[in-house]
């Protein structure tokens, strides 16, 4: 039986969630239920945590 091929994984990219405002760091929002590490997903209607299923439906 032949070995199974290993797959390279994206690097997280973390750093994309947080940004430079003057000498602040400003972070993307965070989970309530998670906690502080776990950011959520901005999707074009909802903010998603993919860890718990949390939703935010944006207001039109």
């Amino acid at each position: 039986m032949a070995a199974a091929k290993v797959k390279n994984k994206k690097p997280s990219e973390r750093w994309t969630k947080y940004k430079l405002n003057g000498n602040k760091v400003e972070r993307s929002k965070t989970c309530p239920k998670c906690g502080p590490a776990m950011f959520l997903a901005i999707h074009k209607d909802r903010i998603y945590c993919g860890n718990c299923k949390y939703t935010e439906f944006m207001k039109k």
